[in-house]
């Protein structure tokens, strides 16, 4: 151990630490977000038959009989990897989901590690950038909460940007590359669009420069051959995937110019590297009691969108690694006229720092590489940030472990269901295993997941004061018992709205579980 290069111990106890963290989920998984909670919804319908990637739904015209619906709002990875493991090793929903998070972040940890020396950086920067990686709550989040693409696509990204970085000509090896990662991307999370384009831009500036300038002529030929497989490719993922239904990026409800519609975009080296939004529980639109007013909100976000400027350019002048000063300008250029372009339009992709983790990612190196060479009073101050980071993020995690090991209910899924109490849940199990005919209606995506003989319906939240459409939420006709979970804090307005959805039901008696819910039940 004695004469063992620093950078070693420092990876070999990240390593450890992930290991331990995947353990500890195995025994006692975590909840799971309403995103990967769709998408689990299709595996379910795929295990009764339904068809790949295809969700089995009550018709609303007729509650009796069924739809078959082509998911395209999410990318199918999210399920289908922990569903290949349920299948080989005959574990719960949870753990093999439990088993696919500690396999794509050590994934994560070492695709990342090989990227950042492939452009340059010496062990040590590398391994204490992996350090600072393993510190950003982008990376704690999926011991606590599935995030289903975010995981699988951090597993993959740093592996593809090594083979962006490795590839030195233009061959059959890297048009092959080029085919399939947008595949694999893609697979993971369909956000990797923008990512697998940015990718591909730094490859072909990469092989078209020669000495420092560069070569028109390469510049054109590499472009035209490199745009061959990214075509193939991506027109695969539309003709075979994305054209089968709507996806975020699908509508647009007009332009709408605001700040913070320019501002997130360039603050986001800042808001997704050092957890800003992760912390505040969304920095814009807050998952809970806001810690600012959304007029100082904005203000700090525009001062946040200066310093991220002042930090991409300290890093493309200071840190002499053409190849990554290159991954650096190109992402970040990209990432903004992507989303400034989303956000304008309107379209449903929300202003969440994880969008730009790759982002948050790249500039880790950059920064270790200058902090590196700063006097020994900044390297404290840093230290110290990182301490903080560390404090904060980490307590995230034990306070969210506990309460899914200690306060959450578990059923047959094996995920931790943290709105639901035990006792409520065993009753939901019961009646699921009492009936073959019944319909379940939830307005969670998780708790579905736990129904496994009968079929559900999951309504968006009913907000109050909000005049509805009953044509687009109303389902007709009568099938077996129906069993209607809502909100304990739902307004007696609010209850007789989602009982109105079903006409053809009527009488519905009430039942109070828990301190959480009411169920309304009628046959």
């Amino acid at each position: 151990m004695k004469n063992t290069p620093l950078h070693k111990i420092i990876l070999t106890i990240i390593v450890i630490i992930t290991v331990v963290l995947g353990i500890m989920i195995f025994v006692y998984p975590p909840a799971i977000f309403p995103d990967p909670s769709h998408g689990f919804q299709v595996m379910k319908s795929m295990q009764m038959g339904g068809g790949f990637n295809r969700l089995i739904v009550p018709n609303q015209d007729d509650i009796s009989k069924n739809n078959s619906e082509f998911l395209t709002w999410w990318s199918p990875g999210q399920y289908l990897v922990p569903y290949v493991i349920k299948v080989i090793t005959g574990l719960n929903t949870g753990r093999a989901t439990a088993l696919v998070i500690t396999i794509f972040e050590l994934s994560g940890l070492v695709g990342f590690y090989i990227f950042f020396k492939k452009i340059g950086f010496t062990p040590i920067i590398a391994a204490l950038s992996i350090v600072f990686i393993a510190c950003q709550q982008a990376f704690i989040t999926p011991y606590i909460f599935y995030n289903g693409g975010e995981v699988l696509l951090f597993g993959f990204e740093g592996w593809f940007l090594y083979g962006c970085a490795a590839t030195k000509k233009v061959d059959l090896k890297l048009l092959l590359f080029i085919l399939l990662s947008g595949w694999a991307g893609f697979f993971c999370k369909s956000s990797f669009i923008w990512i697998y384009v940015a990718g591909l831009l730094c490859v072909w500036l990469r092989l078209s420069v020669i000495g420092e300038s560069l070569n028109v002529r390469k510049l054109i030929k590499n472009g035209v051959l490199l745009v061959i497989p990214a075509i193939i490719s991506v027109a695969c993922i539309y003709i075979f995937f994305l054209s089968k239904g709507d996806t975020p990026a699908s509508a647009s409800t007009g332009l709408k110019f605001s700040l913070q519609t320019f501002s997130f975009p360039l603050a986001s080296p800042l808001v997704a590297g050092f957890s800003i939004d992760d912390i505040m529980h969304g920095l814009l639109f807050p998952t809970f009691t806001p810690f600012l007013t959304p007029e100082h909100t904005l203000w700090i976000l525009l001062l946040m969108a200066v310093l991220s400027l002042m930090l991409i350019s300290a890093i493309i002048r200071f840190v002499q690694k053409n190849d990554y000063r290159l991954f650096v300008i190109v992402f970040y250029l990209v990432s903004i006229v992507f989303f400034t372009a989303a956000y304008l339009r309107q379209m449903t992709i929300s202003y969440e720092g994880r969008h730009f983790r790759i982002i948050g990612l790249l500039i880790v190196p950059g920064i270790i590489y200058l902090v590196a060479k700063f006097k020994r009073p900044y390297k404290a101050a840093f230290v110290v940030l990182c301490v903080v980071l560390i404090g904060i993020n980490y307590s995230f995690l034990a306070k969210g472990y506990i309460f899914n090991k200690n306060i959450s209910s578990h059923g047959s899924s094996g995920f931790a269901q943290q709105t639901i109490d035990q006792q409520s849940l065993n009753y939901i199990l019961k009646l699921n295993d009492e009936n073959r005919d019944a319909i379940f209606v939830f307005t969670t995506a998780d708790l579905p997941l736990e129904i496994t003989h009968n079929r559900i319906i999951i309504l968006d939240p009913i907000l109050p004061g909000v005049q509805l459409n009953y044509d687009d939420y109303s389902y007709d006709g009568h099938a077996g018992p129906l069993y209607l979970l809502l909100p304990a804090s739902y307004s007696t307005e609010q209850d007789s709205t989602a009982k109105k959805f079903f006409p053809g039901y009527k009488n519905f008696t009430q039942q109070k579980l828990g301190k959480k819910y009411v169920l309304y039940s009628a046959k």
